[in-house]
């Protein structure tokens, strides 16, 4: 899994970088199909914003979140995004189910 990450208006520190890593090898015990990761962090005034694009075989998976603190929106964003890998996860299992059980 190829992480990028780039910032808007604000200097992405090694730390920040380092933290974002950890987080999203969170992602990829769920789902071993994630192809690319690119997360932008902004800063507007007060709002610290993280939004991310995740890759995956079949569907690209968008997520943002914004909070006053920039480490405490990017665990906003994991939490979004472990959702809906965890429901694509799901959808695939159900369509194989079905291809399995229809025949």
């Amino acid at each position: 899994m190829q992480i990028n990450v780039t910032g808007h208006h604000v200097d992405v520190t090694d730390s920040m970088r380092e933290y974002v890593d950890s987080k999203f090898e969170r992602l990829e015990r769920h789902f071993d199909h994630v192809i690319d990761v690119h997360v932008i962090l902004t800063v507007e005034k007060l709002r610290q914003k993280a939004e991310s694009t995740i890759k995956l075989n079949g569907a690209n998976i968008f997520a943002d979140s914004t909070h006053e603190d920039m480490y405490a929106a990017i665990d906003l964003l994991v939490d979004k995004l472990d959702r809906q890998v965890i429901k694509h996860k799901e959808k695939i299992q159900d369509r194989r189910g079905a291809q399995r059980r229809d025949q």
